[in-house]
């Protein structure tokens, strides 16, 4: 049972969140109207109400058995819409506004409310409830209108005891009534780094073998004599300005790439974000937590897990690419990740992985686009995943609105002094991103010659492989003392599906070889 309430005065936006977060389900939705359209002024609404509606949705009209409006829908998000029309409803075909009322009427009104209301508490599948907030005028001097206020205010806290989640709506804006969700139920927040065991090659985390290098090292032992003062980002942000071309008011030095996919929701507060998938989870995690509504749109494996612009939802004001893709590599060409600007919505391309691919084809970084932010990684290509080395390039006014979001000194001294150092190493940069690609030609090229075992292209330091029986791999890799990732975490990906971070030859090697002989 999955249960959401949508709580907020007349006209405040509650119904087109509420259709947002149906959206965000991925699932068939089935609308429940519980409107009366025989008044003109009604028709007229419940007509607005259709028009934003997508085509593909099927709307049924509930009676006083609501919840058999909603049991009736098999493996489809059910919403709702609203509560407080359905009860009023309830109400006028009992005859309560038909003169006095009978005291009667109104008891056996409300036990039919409060029976509807509990199978709905208690029901199975997806369902979003849509009421008006109740009790923030005062209380009315009739006795059916005060009846429908504590029907619903009863109705509603019923509810809101049975729902994962609950959204006050003011102006258009959500607000989470409930405690954040936690991602981690939902698989989002699996790592690499929690599939390596001491001692076992590591082909599941995905950061260049062999720590930082050396002209790097030496940066980072003199950083230390800074680590008397306060961090000062100024330097860094001169320095990476001038390697993409940018301002130095465009850059936001963020600890990892993962704080700056984490500062979105916050710094761009939006109504529905598009998560482009496979993908880092990260970026979804964060979103759940600042309850904002998400749709998955799935990259399709047998179209080499290529973008399809089209598939995101017309409404997402916020869409979330990586460029190159993990766990797939997929590397999609400029124009794909162009395609998805819309008027009022902004798109964010990770590019983790670009400095891993020898000349930075399709990266963004570069582009001065008033609705696109890049976020970036030093991470793997450096070797230094402890330091956190990430920032985000942005127009000017996206940039600050991620700055207030973030903490005080987020970037530490010696992640600044790093940043600094790569972008005056261009040449440096660009050896590493050959080196990586080197291996994972390797890679890939020994995973073409195993029987029983899919693979795509990819353009960073991994391949992703689906073989029959995931889990039986991983087992027989692990009694080898190899580590690889599984990728059932990411959306879109099953139990079948592994990725695996390129290494030396000797490495790689080893590495088909017992792949080889677990798939016999």
């Amino acid at each position: 049972m999955s249960l959401a309430l949508v709580i907020g005065g007349t006209r405040s936006g509650k119904s087109a969140h509420a259709e947002r977060l149906a959206l965000a389900s991925g699932l068939p939705v089935r609308y429940v109207a519980t409107a009366d359209g025989s008044d003109p002024s009604m028709a007229r609404r419940i007509a607005q109400h259709v028009a934003r509606r997508p085509g593909a949705w099927t709307t049924v009209e509930a009676g006083d058995d609501l919840a058999a409006a909603v049991d009736a829908a098999n493996a489809s998000c059910v919403l709702v819409d609203g509560l407080g029309t359905w009860i009023a409803g309830a109400l006028h075909r009992a005859g309560a506004f038909e003169g006095s009322p009978d005291a009667g009427v109104l008891e056996r009104v409300g036990e039919t409310v409060r029976v509807e209301v509990e199978r709905l508490a208690t029901g199975s599948g997806s369902l979003i409830v849509v009421a008006e907030e109740a009790g923030n005028g005062l209380l009315p001097p009739d006795a059916v209108s005060r009846a429908w206020l504590d029907l619903l205010g009863e109705a509603t806290q019923r509810l809101s005891d049975a729902a994962d989640s609950v959204y006050l709506v003011v102006a258009g804006r959500s607000i989470a009534l409930t405690p954040p969700a936690a991602a981690d139920a939902n698989g989002l927040r699996v790592h690499g780094d929690s599939e390596v065991r001491p001692g076992e090659a590591d082909h599941a985390v995905n950061v260049l073998d062999g720590g930082p290098p050396q002209w790097l090292r030496d940066v980072l032992a003199a950083a230390l004599e800074n680590a008397d003062r306060y961090p000062d980002e100024r330097e860094a942000c001169a320095a990476l300005a001038a390697l993409h071309g940018r301002d130095p008011n465009e850059i936001v030095p963020t600890n990892g790439a993962a704080e700056a996919l984490w500062l979105l929701p916050l710094a761009l507060r939006p109504r529905l974000a598009a998560c482009v998938h496979p993908g880092f989870t990260e970026a979804e995690a964060a979103l759940h937590v600042h309850g904002v509504p998400v749709a998955r749109v799935l990259r399709d494996p047998d179209r080499a897990f290529a973008l399809d612009p089209d598939a995101v939802p017309a409404d997402a004001d916020l869409v979330i690419a990586g460029n190159p893709a993990s766990p797939s590599g997929t590397l999609d060409p400029a124009s794909a990740l162009l395609a998805l600007r819309r008027p009022g919505r902004t798109v964010v391309v990770d590019e983790a992985f670009m400095g891993l691919v020898p000349g930075e084809p399709g990266s963004l970084a570069g582009a001065r686009l008033d609705d696109v932010i890049v976020v970036r990684s030093l991470t793997k290509a450096l070797a230094v995943p402890g330091l956190r080395v990430g920032y985000a390039i942005a127009p000017s006014p996206l940039a600050t609105k991620l700055r207030a979001a973030r903490p005080p000194w987020t970037a530490n001294a010696l992640a600044l002094a790093a940043l600094s150092a790569a972008a005056a190493h261009p040449a440096e940069l660009a050896a590493i991103a050959e080196r990586a690609a080197a291996e994972r030609a390797d890679l890939e090229q020994r995973l073409a010659n195993i029987d029983g075992l899919r693979s795509w292209p990819s353009a960073a330091n991994f391949c992703l492989v689906e073989v029959p029986d995931g889990p039986a791999v991983v087992a027989a890799l692990r009694a080898r003392e190899i580590a690889v990732r599984p990728a059932a975490s990411f959306p879109g990906l099953g139990a079948g599906h592994l990725r695996i971070t390129a290494r030396d030859p000797e490495r790689n090697a080893a590495l088909a070889d017992a792949l080889e002989e677990a798939l016999r």
